[in-house]
C-alpha cells in the first residue's frame, strides 16, 4: 500500500519515519482529508468488490446504521447488543423491550427502503414514507404528561399517520423552535415529494446534494408526531442506493455536529415551516457542507474497511481500533474461533499470566468488543 510521504513529513517526523504506527497513523490522517469527489473516486477505483467484501460491508452497515440511528433518538440497546438482536434474535445483559423492538423494526425499515431504491421506474410516494413510518412505529401508542395545572392527561402517537397536534422542539440554546402545523403539513409533503421526483427526472442536482436538501426539507416539515428522525436517515440512503452510491451512517457521537448544522440552516432559512420546506441549495449551505464532509469520511471509512485487512486489523463502530499490544489481538482470534475458550486455554495459547488476560478481557468488554452470553460463550462484536 503506497503512503503519502513528503520530504517535509520525513524530516519532521525522521525518528519514527519508518515504523508501522507512523505508517498507520499518516495514513488515517490523509484518507479522512480526503474531499467528497476524491473519496467517491477512490471508492469507485475499488469497483466492482468481492462477494467477501460485499458480505462485509453489508454486516457492518446493518449494525451502525441501525445503532447509531436509533442511538441518537435516544435508543440504550450498546452496539453489542444490537448485533446479538439483529443477527441472533438475542440480547445480552439487562435491555428493555421498548427498545428492542425498536431496533428490529428500524431494520426492517432499513431493508424495505433499500429494496424500493432498486425499483428504478417508480416515484417516489407520500404513501411509501408512511409506510415506513407504521413499520417503524409498528402501532399507535398513548404518551401520558403532567399539564402545567398539575393534572394528567394524554395524547396518542399514531403509526403511518401525519400528525394530528403542533410538534416542536427545544434547542440546545432553550429557544422553541415550531415545525409544520398539521394543517399545513399534507401539502408540503405533497410539494416535498413533488419536487423530489421533479429533481430526479431533471438530473440538475447530484444524488449527494438531493439527498442533503430532501432531508432538511423534510425535518423542517417533522411530519409525523414521532420518528422523524430516523426516518429522514432511512431516506438518505433511499436516496444514495437509488443513484448506486455508497451508503452513509450519522454517527451517533457526532450527534451534536449534526445537530448544530441542522440549527445554523435554520438561522438562515428562517423560522416559517414553509420557509424551511421549500429551502434551496444554496439556502441550507451549513448543512450542505456538513453532510458533504461526514458522508466523504464515511467513504473513506468504507475504503480503509475494504483495502485493509489482515492480523491485527480491528473495526468498531466506524474507526480503526489499534492496540497497545498483539495479545489483544491474539485474545480476539481465539475468541473468534473458539466462543468456548477457557481462560486457561487462553493463557496456554498466548503466555500471558491470568491477571493479565482477565484486564484484557474486562477492559474489551468495557468497551463493547466482546460479550459474554448466559450460557458462557464469548462474542466477538469487533470486526475484523
Amino acid at each position: 500500500m503506497a503512503f503519502l510521504y513528503t520530504k517535509a513529513t520525513k524530516k519532521k517526523h525522521k525518528k519514527w519515519y519508518n515504523t508501522t504506527f507512523y505508517a498507520k497513523f499518516y495514513y488515517i490522517k490523509v484518507m479522512k482529508s480526503k474531499n467528497l469527489e476524491e473519496a467517491l473516486e477512490l471508492w469507485n477505483s475499488l469497483q466492482p468488490l468481492s462477494e467477501y467484501d460485499r458480505h462485509r460491508l453489508n454486516k457492518r452497515f446493518t449494525i451502525d446504521f441501525n445503532y447509531n440511528s436509533n442511538h441518537i433518538e435516544g435508543n440504550t440497546l450498546t452496539y453489542g447488543q444490537t448485533e446479538l438482536l439483529l443477527f441472533f434474535g438475542k440480547v445480552n445483559g439487562a435491555a428493555k423491550l421498548k427498545d428492542c423492538e425498536e431496533m428490529k423494526a428500524s431494520d426492517v425499515c432499513l431493508k424495505l427502503s433499500l429494496a424500493e431504491s432498486q425499483e428504478k421506474n417508480f416515484p417516489l410516494t407520500q404513501n411509501f414514507i408512511r409506510q415506513l413510518h407504521r413499520t417503524l412505529l409498528r402501532e399507535d401508542y398513548q404518551v401520558h404528561y403532567i399539564r402545567p395545572d398539575g393534572n394528567a392527561s394524554s395524547y396518542t402517537i399514531h403509526a403511518g399517520q401525519y400528525k394530528t397536534r403542533p410538534n416542536s422542539v427545544v434547542t440546545r440554546y432553550g429557544d422553541i423552535f415550531t415545525y409544520a402545523s398539521p394543517e399545513e403539513t399534507p401539502s408540503l409533503m405533497s410539494d416535498l415529494v413533488d419536487w423530489y421526483n421533479l429533481s430526479e427526472r431533471e438530473e440538475k442536482l447530484s444524488p449527494v446534494d438531493l439527498a442533503a436538501l430532501f432531508h432538511y426539507r423534510y425535518i423542517r416539515i417533522h411530519p409525523f408526531e414521532d420518528g422523524n428522525g430516523r426516518i429522514a436517515r432511512l431516506m438518505v440512503n433511499y436516496i444514495l442506493a437509488k443513484h448506486g452510491y455508497p451508503l452513509l451512517v450519522v454517527r451517533s457521537r457526532q450527534k451534536n455536529d449534526y445537530l448544530e448544522a441542522l440549527h445554523e440552516t435554520d438561522l438562515d432559512v428562517g423560522p416559517a415551516p414553509s420557509d424551511g420546506a421549500r429551502a434551496t441549495l444554496t439556502q441550507i449551505r451549513p448543512f450542505r457542507n456538513y453532510f458533504r464532509k461526514m458522508y466523504a469520511n464515511e467513504i473513506m471509512f468504507n475504503v480503509q474497511f475494504v483495502k485493509e485487512q489482515g492480523p491485527g486489523v480491528w473495526w468498531f463502530d466506524g474507526e480503526q481500533v489499534h492496540f497497545r499490544t498483539e495479545n489483544s489481538s491474539k485474545i480476539l482470534e481465539l475468541l473468534s474461533d473458539n466462543p468456548n475458550i477457557t481462560y486457561a486455554q487462553i493463557k496456554e495459547n498466548i503466555g500471558i499470566n491470568m491477571s493479565a488476560i482477565q484486564r484484557q478481557l474486562k477492559s474489551m468488554m468495557d468497551k463493547g468488543y466482546i460479550v459474554r452470553t448466559e450460557n458462557g460463550e464469548w462474542r466477538v462484536i469487533i470486526t475484523r
